[in-house]
This record gives C-alpha cells, sequence and structure tokens, in this order.
C-alpha cells in the first residue's frame, strides 16, 4: 500500500509517493520518493518543493516526528545501494558525492495539513507501472529515433541532389549542338570576313 501526495508549491504539480508500512515506509524512517518531470534534474529541485518533501520526511518518521533541527537526506533513485546483507528498508549509496542534506529545524503543521488534503491511499501494482513507465519510455525514443532518421535522409537527399547540380552544371554548355557551334574546323571559309 503507498500514499501518493501532490504539492502545488511547483506547476505543474509534482507527484510524492511515501510506503505505508514497514514494508514500504523502511522501518522507523519514511522514504519519499518524487518523480521529476521530464528532463529536470534531482539537484535542481525548487527549495518550496524540497521544503515540502523534507517536511513530509519528517512528519512520516517515527522518531524524527518528535524532534526538532532533522537532518533529511536525499539522492537520486540510481544512487541507492542495496545487497542481502542489509536489513529490510535498510539502504546504502553507491555515490557519497550525489547525497545532499537539508535541515529541518521544527515539524510546520500547515505544510503537512496541506499535503495531507490531498493524499490518497492505493494499491498500486508498482511492477507494472514501472514496465508501463518504461514502455512509454521506449515508445518515445523510438519516435525519436525514427523522426531523427528522417530528418538525417532528408538532409543526405538534399545533399545528394546539390552535389550532382554542382557536378553538372555545364552539362548544358557542353551539348553537341553547342560544341558544333564553337567548333573552328568546321567553319566556311569566309569566317573571317564575318568577323571583321
Amino acid at each position: 500500500m503507498v500514499y501518493y501526495f501532490k504539492s502545488t508549491t511547483v506547476s505543474p504539480a509534482a507527484f510524492i509517493y511515501v510506503g505505508k508500512d514497514k514494508f514500504e515506509n523502511k522501518l522507523s524512517s519514511a522514504h519519499i520518493y518524487l518523480r521529476l518531470p521530464e528532463g529536470e534534474s534531482w539537484e535542481s529541485i525548487p527549495a518550496d518543493l524540497l521544503t515540502d518533501l523534507a517536511q513530509l520526511t519528517k512528519a512520516n518518521s517515527i522518531e524524527g516526528n518528535k524532534k526538532d533541527n532533522v537532518t533529511i537526506i536525499y539522492t537520486p533513485w540510481s544512487n541507492l545501494k542495496k545487497d542481502g546483507s542489509m536489513a529490510a528498508g535498510q539502504v546504502s549509496f553507491k555515490d557519497p558525492r550525489k547525497v545532499k542534506r537539508v535541515l529541518v529545524p521544527q515539524r510546520e503543521n500547515p505544510i503537512i495539513n496541506r499535503l495531507n488534503k490531498t493524499k490518497e491511499e492505493k494499491h498500486p501494482d508498482l511492477r507494472q507501472e514501472r514496465e508501463d513507465r518504461l514502455k512509454e519510455l521506449r515508445k518515445r525514443d523510438q519516435a525519436a529515433q525514427l523522426a531523427r532518421r528522417k530528418e538525417e535522409a532528408r538532409v543526405a537527399k538534399e545533399r545528394q541532389e546539390k552535389k550532382w547540380q554542382k557536378d553538372h552544371a555545364y552539362d548544358d554548355l557542353f551539348t553537341e549542338e553547342n560544341m558544333e557551334v564553337s567548333n573552328n574546323q568546321n567553319r566556311d571559309e569566309n569566317w573571317e570576313d564575318d568577323f571583321m
């Protein structure tokens, strides 16, 4: 079971996912997932959205919710590291340089209340959602590749036509008729008189 939240501090609204029980919440500290809009980087999350995420993390932490001055860490999903020796919900990081921290001085109830109004509880098939998303991304990539190939073919054809035009620019000048007219051997004897 997963809770879905929507933060309207950014436009378009950001979608946030939070696990409900110890398997999704990763024991005593909630793991919050943010789906970034296409083309945006985790390093450039707007400050207001980051505040929403940090407050939501604090509010969904058994221990952190009771304390002030809590440090929340965040990293891209691809930087998470999990192996068989770790307890349920425990994760590590592949690259510590890709881990950022944000300090949450205290719980801000107006933020939590605003987010809780958007809260939806769902029982998603996360594997199917992932497969559908990957399928959509592959379809988009294939369409982009097809468009790129068509453009490359158009440019290649255009270049080929220009090359042909360049190679055959003087073809009209060297026709048999034009060559015959300019040939000195086939002139009559009085050609010099015509010249004068």
